[in-house]
């Protein structure tokens, strides 16, 4: 079986949620026998600017063959005003604005539209829903395209440019219920072929244990841990803000670690590590050392580092607003939420006074995501559900 992925960034240098989840399917998808995977994206590393980066061309890694375009145009310095505008009412934008709105988002890559097209392939992945290479990639590919949308409830899902998109799937692999829900509310894709898969997991009782003294990002002391983008759309300024107001009315040793690429810096406190970017090694002794992880985004399709936390038995604190990330603490039993100061900082106070509930927390998301998200059953599940889309070879 042969399968193309159309995504707009792809490596391991690249940290963003959707983009790390279709790296991690591809790989393993392409280390099953009898599956080739290739992958057409950009020369883009920064969804920023989607400035070209890595040179234009084929390269393997780790056996999935990438096939890398140059952008005709990346992230244009009129598209913040014109999204500022457009969003305060997606309903009522044109479809002349929304289809100016998603060009000058980018990347805009017509050699990769046009390499799409002429494509061989069973079956086209596509992921995310929210940029060029899906929107104007999707209707032309020759063979059934399936749509990983990773939608959530923003104001960008609801531009009249999204309707097509969405039409001209074949199939939708969707994260949580949540966001299938959210997506058979919005266009009429019911009818279609649809998989609820959630994303795939590392043990991490499969990988060495971390060493007795941690990489420099973990502090000696308790402390909070939020991974991934540090920028005010991802809440990390809002956490940081609470996490403040906390210690304010509870001094003590407890510190805020926010590790990942820095967009959006908070305002410098005493007791906040912003760390930035962290490897492997590093992530998973934060994780494991954490009195929670701290997911204070409410734009979340799946979050993948929630299960990573629960996989290194660490309990979990969630923005009440997202509905993804909040799905699963009720399916696990593995976390708490907060939609304010107050039940932050009960959370907070709980979880440090009695570890024996952070343990049991941390338990029970564990047995959540051995049941649902380990490697082998996603990708046997997604493959059976391809070949499935793909039909007779």
């Amino acid at each position: 079986m042969k399968l193309a992925f159309v995504v707009p960034r792809y490596g391991p240098a690249i940290l963003g949620g959707a983009e790390t989840a279709a790296r991690l399917l591809a790989e393993h998808l392409a280390a099953r026998p009898g599956v080739d995977v290739a992958v057409l994206t950009t020369c883009a590393e920064d969804f920023v600017t989607w400035d070209d980066v890595y040179p234009a061309g084929e390269e393997v890694l780790a056996g999935v063959r990438v096939v890398r375009f140059a952008s005709a145009s990346g992230r244009s310095p009129t598209f913040h005003p014109l999204s500022a505008a457009l969003l305060a009412d997606p309903a009522a934008a044109s479809l002349q604005e929304a289809d100016r709105w998603l060009d000058l988002q980018g990347p805009v890559v017509p050699e990769l539209a046009e390499a799409a097209a002429a494509w061989e392939a069973d079956a086209f992945v596509f992921y995310p829903y929210l940029y060029w290479p899906t929107v104007r990639v999707i209707g032309r590919v020759p063979g059934p395209s399936i749509l990983h949308p990773a939608a959530h409830d923003e104001p960008a899902l609801h531009l009249p440019v999204f309707p097509p998109v969405f039409a001209a799937a074949d199939a939708f692999v969707f994260q949580t219920g949540a966001e299938r829900d959210l997506v058979q509310r919005t266009f009429p894709v019911a009818a279609r072929r649809q998989l609820l898969l959630g994303l795939g997991v590392d043990d991490p009782d499969e990988r060495p244990a971390p060493p007795a003294v941690g990489p420099d990002a973990v502090p000696d002391a308790p402390f909070l841990v939020c991974l991934g983008r540090v920028d005010a759309h991802k809440g990390t300024t809002l956490l940081a803000a609470l996490f403040a107001c906390y210690k304010a009315r509870h001094p003590g040793p407890l510190r805020l670690v926010l590790a990942g690429p820095v967009v959006e810096a908070p305002p410098a406190h005493p007791d906040i590590d912003v760390v930035g970017p962290v490897g492997e090694e590093a992530k998973w002794a934060l994780l494991t050392r954490a009195t929670a992880l701290v997911s204070p985004s409410a734009f979340e399709a799946f979050s993948l580092v929630v299960a990573e936390a629960w996989s290194a038995r660490t309990p979990v604190l969630v923005h009440a607003g997202c509905a993804a990330t909040v799905e699963h603490c009720h399916r696990s039993g593995g976390g708490l939420t907060f939609a304010g100061f107050g039940q932050f900082e009960v959370a907070v106070d709980r979880l440090g006074a009695d570890p024996s509930f952070g343990r049991a927390l941390g338990d029970r998301g564990r047995a959540y995501v051995d049941a649902h998200f380990r490697w082998p059953r996603v990708v046997d599940r997604y493959e059976a559900f391809v070949r499935a889309v793909a039909g007779p070879a």
